[in-house]
């Protein structure tokens, strides 16, 4: 389940109408990612629900919450048997299949069934986390810190955090784990008991024409007609302690496990989902939204999508490589589509225009009283102010932020050596042993056709820039060309960092370090001109986002606890990949005019789908 709950809320509840509050004798709203002790809280009897909110989360005892878990590679899994049997989707399996496959075997393609225990294959790198105890402790940790502002208010609220993480582990069964985190610009803070199994196995996944049927037209669209599971198994030592791999291991023995309602819903139904959704900011003010709408969420679909058509392309001519990276290409697309319908989806439903209007009424609710006033007066003009300052930038300062990417090591290694040489620092004899092993280490892995790609990628965003925001360096090397022309300077640019046998070593990128300044402008002219002066643009980003982020955080947690106020209902925290509960009918919705849609599909509309072709090829 990782993407379908936590991308699906990304994608779907992002960026609702936002509602917020401060006291919990307040009304809950009636949707939400609500955390498990908010469960007795909310009128789900009222709703439909036959069973007590303690049968779902207890943690004194036992719920169904104890076989709702999270996987290492973010998703959300469920305990369906007593000898530790996992049901999560298709793709959470990905990884693992990926790693047991070879250019003879593919069991992305062909599927994968075990014979029996010893035949499990083992999910490298995976681990399930399992959610003991989630407890609100944010009147702990502010604590003394409610007089308090800036620098003071922040000391004693990490104080605070240390000292109580400190209790809470100390008296916390052997191999359980507390953690406390801050959400919502520190509006809560929340303690979170887990526990970790490290020993997972594959069972079953279903070849790729039932588990991704469909594949990337119907992603986050409905109708779907995929067979989106696939089933893992969880081991522990004997003693029931946790365990890397080992033959000796024993299936791990869940307090609780799910069954399987063979007969299914019905319409109108009341249901609930459990799960481990990622991450939203539902709270965010309208400038923050306007951002994510025009310009971050469009970079970030175009960014992906152009790592998994390099990713395609490194795959083209290596079979071997295109197995490894169908995980990959699998997560970016996933991500794209995600970012792609966020975008239209804030602008479909005018969210922007909805949380100025909500703004003007915030206004006018603080204009009305002056404890008002004196309290949260400042938090709008501020807001405007601030976001006037940094977001006419935006645009030219993502693609900032994100050079050197981290799929291009040769880049970033390139440019720390050319920033460190003009910067005129000489590398001590162990400084320079230590980086070249950084090097060899970084290049183990590297993908020199993903990086020209993704460097072609980021020249031509740079490209598109409007006028007062173009990068400097750039326009010097590539103004004079035009269109085509220009795309042909700048992969020549960029295979000339990314795969010429200039930088092709760890070896050649070290002895840069060597080079005098003069020397090595003689040597790579246009490269230092664009590393120094990205260099310098970086370091005027990194202080413009400091500035900004010292002082949104304050405004932002001022910003909710005065929409709380007036709104008057009880707020759930955005999500951050801990378990949380959503509730509501099964119904089928109208995503457009004239188009109403059912909320079930049966095998005849995937036989209606087929194509005979990839991704709409029925078995």
């Amino acid at each position: 389940m990782r993407n379908k709950l936590n991308i699906f809320s990304t994608y779907i509840l992002m960026f609702a109408v936002l509602l917020s509050s401060v006291s919990s004798a307040f009304a809950f709203p009636e949707e939400g990612m609500f955390t498990p002790d908010q469960i007795g809280r909310l009128p789900l009897s009222k709703k439909g629900l036959k069973i007590k909110p303690s049968d779902i989360y207890n943690p004194n005892g036992v719920g169904l919450s104890d076989a709702v878990v999270r996987l290492s590679v973010g998703c959300t899994a469920e305990f369906v048997s007593p000898e530790g049997l996992i049901l999560t989707n298709h793709h959470c399996g990905f990884d693992a299949l990926v790693s047991a496959s070879t250019p003879q075997t593919d069991y992305v393609e062909l599927g994968y069934k075990a014979d029996s225990r010893t035949n499990e294959l083992p999910a490298k790198g995976y681990s399930v986390f399992m959610t003991q105890r989630v407890e609100d402790v944010t009147a702990k940790i502010n604590r003394g810190a409610e007089n308090l502002t800036g620098d003071a208010r922040a000391q004693m609220i990490k104080k605070n955090t240390e000292e109580l993480q400190q209790q809470e582990q100390s008296k916390a069964p052997t191999g359980s784990v507390i953690r406390i985190q801050s959400l919502n610009s520190g509006f809560f803070h929340y303690l979170y008991q887990t526990m970790q199994i490290k020993d997972v196995r594959v069972v079953y996944a279903p070849p790729r024409n039932i588990g991704v049927f469909g594949g990337d037209p119907d992603n986050f669209e409905w109708t779907r007609h995929t067979g989106d599971f696939t089933f893992l198994r969880a081991y522990t030592a004997p003693d029931g302690s946790s365990s890397e791999y080992s033959p000796n291991n024993i299936p791990f023995k869940p307090k609780k496990f799910l069954t399987i309602n063979i007969g299914g819903v019905k319409e109108n139904d009341f249901v609930f989902v459990l799960g481990y959704p990622g991450g939203t900011t539902r709270y965010r003010e309208s400038q923050s939204i306007d951002f994510a709408e025009s310009t971050n969420f469009p970079f970030l679909a175009s960014y992906l999508q152009a790592r998994s058509e390099a990713l395609g392309k490194v795959g083209e001519t290596n079979e071997e490589k295109r197995i490894k990276f169908q995980s990959d290409r699998a997560g970016l697309d996933n991500y794209r589509k995600v970012y792609q319908g966020s975008s239209v989806a804030l602008k479909r439903n005018d969210t922007v225009v909805k949380k100025r209007a909500e703004e003007a009424k915030f206004a006018a609710w603080i204009n009305a009283n002056p404890q008002r006033q004196a309290k949260y007066g400042e938090v709008l003009p501020s807001l405007t102010r601030i976001s006037s300052e940094y977001y006419p930038t935006a645009q030219r300062d993502l693609i900032l932020r994100t050079l050197p990417p981290t799929s291009t090591p040769v880049f970033k290694q390139v440019y720390e050596a050319v920033l460190t040489v003009q910067q005129g620092k000489t590398l001590t004899p162990a400084e320079k042993q230590q980086k070249l092993t950084e090097i060899q280490k970084v290049y183990q892995t590297r993908e020199p056709i993903l990086e020209r790609e993704v460097l072609k990628f980021f020249l031509k965003e740079m490209a598109e820039l409007p006028v007062n925001q173009k990068f400097r360096a750039a326009e010097n090397l590539f103004n004079k060309f035009e269109g085509k022309e220009r795309r042909s300077a700048e992969e020549t640019f960029a295979e000339s960092i990314a795969e010429r046998e200039n930088f092709d070593t760890p070896e050649k990128v070290i002895k840069l370090y060597d080079l005098s300044l003069n020397d090595l402008q003689k040597k790579y002219p246009n490269i230092v001109e664009f590393m120094t002066a990205l260099g310098q643009e970086k370091s005027a980003v990194t202080a413009r986002t400091a500035k900004f982020n010292g002082e949104i955080d304050r405004l932002r947690l001022l910003y909710q606890q005065g929409m709380a106020e007036m709104k008057g209902i009880q707020p759930y925290p955005d999500a951050n990949s801990t378990l949380r509960f959503t509730y509501g009918n099964v119904r089928g919705y109208s995503p457009r005019e004239a188009v109403t849609y059912s909320p079930f599909t049966t095998l005849r509309g995937m036989i209606e789908k087929d194509s005979g072709e990839i991704p709409f090829d029925v078995p």
